[in-house]
This record gives structure tokens, sequence and C-alpha cells, in this order.
């Protein structure tokens, strides 16, 4: 998938408030919106080469948007609003959960107040997939989640679980928006009550997927399916 704006290379100097980073781009320091809530743990080093986009529309508030910083040689993406995108398109294209047919929506509202990421309408079948964004690598070759305490998450897990119970197909995708991994776990020492949900979630029958991801100038792709980790 491409990026839709202009792509130009920076070095992060800082982030603050959360939603904003302050770039070096070419001598001029600019402020960018970082459009991920999480810790993003190990990956906010100053100077680190960064891909920032150009958003040319009239009306929002920052010009610039941090889309990847380079960690351990390679482009990471923390653009939390593309693993969703990526994911459907794959699912659509057959690239990935070739044997699922039926209607795909996404944002459906299901169990308690929560909306599942896709949803895969065939008949009296139905298919929940929930996405996660994935940016920490705190072992060569090993990404994991989360990178902070997520009640969100565990929620979603939580959701899962019941309409797995309910009988229907329940699918938990990490999405890794790094290329540099190929194993993936559940950080146990960050939040282990997510890593019990997900424990749960396992016995109810939901099924655990991840894939990694490939990031240049020019895009992000889904590139390859890999490992779970099991403790």
């Amino acid at each position: 998938m491409n990026f839709e704006n202009k792509i130009v290379e920076g070095k992060f100097i800082c982030r603050y408030k959360r939603f904003f980073v302050d770039i070096d781009l070419n001598g001029e320091i600019i402020t960018a919106y970082c459009p991920n809530t999480g810790s993003l743990f190990g990956l906010l080093k100053k100077k680190s080469r960064s891909l920032i986009s150009i958003v040319e529309k009239p009306n929002v508030k920052l010009r610039y948007r941090l889309e990847a910083i380079e960690n351990s040689g390679v482009f990471v993406g923390v653009n939390t609003s593309l693993p969703n995108k990526i994911v459907y398109n794959a699912i659509k294209k057959k690239k990935i959960l070739s044997d699922l047919k039926g209607n795909i929506k996404t944002e459906v509202k299901y169990g308690t107040n929560s909306r599942i990421d896709i949803l895969i309408d065939y008949k009296d079948n139905k298919t929940f997939i929930e996405v996660k964004s994935v940016t920490l690598s705190r072992t060569k070759n090993i990404a994991e989640f989360p990178d902070a305490v997520t009640s969100r998450g565990s929620k979603h897990l939580k959701e899962l679980s019941e309409m797995s119970k309910k009988g229907y197909q329940c699918i938990m995708i990490y999405l890794i928006q790094r290329s540099d991994v190929n194993q993936f776990k559940i950080a146990k020492d960050i939040d282990e009550e997510y890593y019990k949900n997900a424990s749960i979630a396992k016995k109810c029958g939901v099924q655990f997927l991840a894939y990694n991801c490939k990031i240049n100038k020019k895009g992000i792709s889904l590139f390859k399916k890999i490992d779970i980790y099991e403790d």
C-alpha cells in the first residue's frame, strides 16, 4: 500500500504531549503529528531517520505526519491507522485468509459497546477479525505486543472470546510494522493482564496470527506470516 502523501526524510528530535514530535528536516525544526498513542518503546532515539508525510489538506492543523522511524537498520511504521487498511486489502485480494468468503465490512458494532475492525459476513457465518499494530522488538528477530499496559486491548480479547464461545470464527491479527522479525510473542512482563486474556482467548478458540511488513519511502506492505512464540 503506497503512502497517500509525499514522503520526506528527517531526523527525530523528541516527542511530547503524546501526539507531537519535533523533526529536523534539512536543518529546519518542524512539528509533526504522531499518529500513535502507544509508548513507542525503543523507537524514540534522537537523530533516528524518520519518514514524514506532507499532508496537503486545507483543514489539517499540522502539515506534517510521522509515518516511520528507523530502528535496527529498518524503518518501523508508527501510523496506527494503516494496519486495518493493510489487512483489509490483503484479505480482499486473497493474499491472506483466502479460504474466507463473504461480504467484508469494517468497524461493525458488536459485543459490549465495541467495534470489530473487520467482519466477514457469509450467509449464517460470521468471522470477527481484530487487528493490532505492533512496533516493539526488544530481542533480535522477535516482535512483541503490547508496548504498554492496554486495558482496551484486554477488552477486545474478552469480546472475541465471547464471540468464539457463541460459535463464530474469531481471529486476532498482529500486524508488525517492521521487517526485521520472524517471531512474535505477547509481552507478559509489560502487561500480564493482557497475557492472561490472550491465553483465555486461545482456549476459547480464538485464532492468533502474526504478519510482518516491509516499509520504504513509497509505502508499507504486508510481507509474510511469522511464527507466534508460545511461553
